[in-house]
């Protein structure tokens, strides 16, 4: 998978969400000119409005930030079904990955 911005990263979650920029500014307080602009690239994002978006989008903060501690160490091979499409296989299959390791750092221990 190719780097990513910020921005691009904010504008995946809010796909991901369904949400448009404006559902986003109305959930986070934050305005849409700023969250377009930052989303752009044209603004660096602040660590409280990327808790703010991470919470309000349903991702983990590190799929924002790109301090992702297992994006590197996963290798994947799957046959894509029902029409969908691999890049979104993987991303999916990272949030759970992500997910799984925000709990591990919080001491929350997987059901199984």
């Amino acid at each position: 998978m190719a780097a990513t911005t910020v921005g691009e990263r904010i504008e995946r979650a809010l796909g991901a969400a369904g949400m448009s920029q404006r559902d986003l500014a109305t959930e986070t307080g934050i305005s849409q000119a700023t969250l377009s602009r930052t989303i752009s690239g044209d603004r660096a994002a602040k660590m409280n409005e990327l808790v703010a978006i991470a919470a309000a989008t349903g991702v983990v903060l590190t799929e924002l930030t790109g301090t992702s501690r297992v994006v590197g160490q996963v290798q994947c091979a799957a046959r894509s079904a029902n029409g969908a499409s691999m890049d979104s296989m993987y991303e999916q299959m990272m949030r759970f990955l992500e997910l799984e390791e925000f709990l591990a750092d919080q001491g929350i221990a997987a059901i199984g």
